[in-house]
């Protein structure tokens, strides 16, 4: 990272931080020195701003697909000229390093999904049309919608949730994780220097404004990436307000390998559907069933794989792994795999803290030899640890696999191409990759089953996921002529 992008994340910093003695201070999640402050908003200043954006959404759905499309294209190219700043302050912040499917990476996919959202038609669809009768349902902004994002992937995540929202005339009152409020207020204030003011507003604040957020009476829609039980409270609260509601909660991924698989073809990709963002994703693959006829050669090449990527700071250009991002989530990985090893699993390679690195550092893992009835097999892990179960019969896999209560994404991996397509539809979950895992594309709809969540996201579904619908009826050709 050279010198005059870490001057420019600076400055993007000093331009949303909170005053010096004001604010909360947020670590560096390598070094866990102070990176600035978060701004601490409370429920009156949400208040104020959904105010603000609900007077504004009328103007901004006025201007019409054509130009909020322009716009959106206008916010990606800002996006892009401050790139390199923003991908310094998330590195930072959130721990991910620099290259590989990291933060840069995740810069380059904000950029493209703002570009998609603007080039997606959303047409008018005509129900009947005859004699007696033209009806056609429209799709029309819902109002103001509230997003709510994580700290994982925490600003493509958020554009997943304010592109679209944007692009149907919606305005957005956005709140960022706790852990990492610093780089998305950052990217926000890059997209506000061409957006019209109040039609995306960013607040910062505790649970409690979160809470305020998802229970306000003017909030017409409400976004959410996260927990279950976080999940099920917005539910509730949606009680109140009658909110429509996208939500992506919680993931436990699971991979089947099947019968003479090639492992060498599979090797890395199999380690990435696990280990992208340090395994901090949702949809990363939490859980691998491999058959008897290949599971040594599986266990062995992941392991290579695991001993040999570099891990450490991520602002090291070398490095594709970062620390976990924060004490609680290093704590659920180390009880994990070590309730693992009490019980006799066999930890291959990793299993311990490196604490060289840093505070929060946790050597990739993977762990051979477990029963499915482990906590690390049972539990979403959230970081560098893969269980791995052996398995015998594949009817047995796949009740192993669909026998959880989520469904966000899994996999398949096979040299034959027909019967992984045939296996992919075993799976209970919204999304099935095959000789892949999570992967996703901004015109592909993606959402969650089970207790992962509902709504759908992404293409034209995720536009109408915002929108309201509204039937227009009148007269036929009959009538008109």
């Amino acid at each position: 990272m050279s010198e005059s992008a870490a001057s420019a994340a600076t400055a993007l910093l000093d331009r949303i931080q909170a005053p010096e003695g004001a604010g909360r201070d947020i670590p560096d999640a390598a070094t866990r020195d102070v990176i600035g402050r978060a701004p601490e908003h409370s429920v009156a200043d949400l208040d104020d701003a959904i105010a603000r954006a609900r007077a504004a959404q009328p103007g901004w759905e006025s201007l019409g697909h054509a130009t909020r499309s322009e716009l959106l294209i206008a916010a990606a190219d800002a996006i892009d000229a401050n790139a390199e700043a923003l991908a310094h302050l998330l590195s930072r912040e959130q721990g991910k390093p620099l290259n590989g499917p990291n933060a840069r990476f995740e810069l380059g996919a904000c950029s493209a999904w703002l570009r998609t959202n603007a080039a997606i038609p959303i047409e008018s669809q005509v129900l009947v049309d005859d004699e007696t009768l033209h009806a056609e349902l429209v799709y029309k902004a819902a109002g103001v919608v509230g997003a709510i994002g994580p700290w994982n992937w925490p600003l493509m995540i958020t554009i997943w949730q304010i592109g679209p929202s944007l692009r149907m005339g919606n305005t957005v009152v956005a709140k960022p994780s706790e852990y990492t409020p610093l780089s998305v207020l950052a990217m926000l204030a890059v997209m506000n220097d061409v957006l019209p003011a109040d039609v995306l507003i960013g607040v910062s604040g505790d649970r409690e404004v979160g809470a305020r957020l998802a229970s306000h009476p003017d909030i017409d829609k409400i976004m959410f990436t996260g927990s279950t039980a976080t999940g099920r409270r917005i539910i509730e609260s949606s009680a109140g307000n009658l909110a429509r509601l996208t939500l992506e909660l919680g993931g436990n991924d699971a991979g089947i390998v099947l019968p003479g698989t090639e492992v060498s073809a599979i090797a890395q990709d199999l380690f990435w559907g696990a280990f992208i963002n340090t395994g901090q994703t949702c949809a990363a693959m939490k859980r691998l069933y491999v058959h008897d006829s290949v599971y040594d050669e599986v266990v062995d090449a992941l392991a290579e794989i695991a001993a040999s990527v570099p891990m450490g700071n991520g602002l090291d250009e070398d490095n594709v792994l970062g620390p976990l991002q924060n004490r609680a989530q290093f704590d659920i990985v180390s009880r994990l795999v070590e309730e693992a090893r009490g019980r006799g699993a066999r930890v291959v390679t990793g299993g311990e803290a490196a604490p060289e690195l840093g505070e929060l550092f946790y050597r990739p893992t993977i762990v051979a030899d477990i029963d499915n009835d482990a906590a690390l097999v049972q539990e979403e892990q959230f970081g560098p640890a893969l269980p791995v179960i052996r398995y015998s019969d594949v009817d047995d896999a796949f009740a192993l696999a669909n026998a959880v209560d989520v469904g966000l994404g899994a996999s398949v991996w096979s040299s034959d191409p027909e019967a992984a397509r045939e296996a992919a539809t075993r799976m209970e979950s919204g999304t099935v990759w095959i000789n892949s895992h999570g992967g996703l594309h901004p015109m592909v709809p993606f959402g969650g089953v089970k207790s992962s969540g509902y709504g759908l996201e992404f293409g034209v579904e995720g536009l109408k996921s915002v929108a309201v619908t509204q039937v227009v009826s009148g007269p036929g050709r009959k009538a008109q002529a």
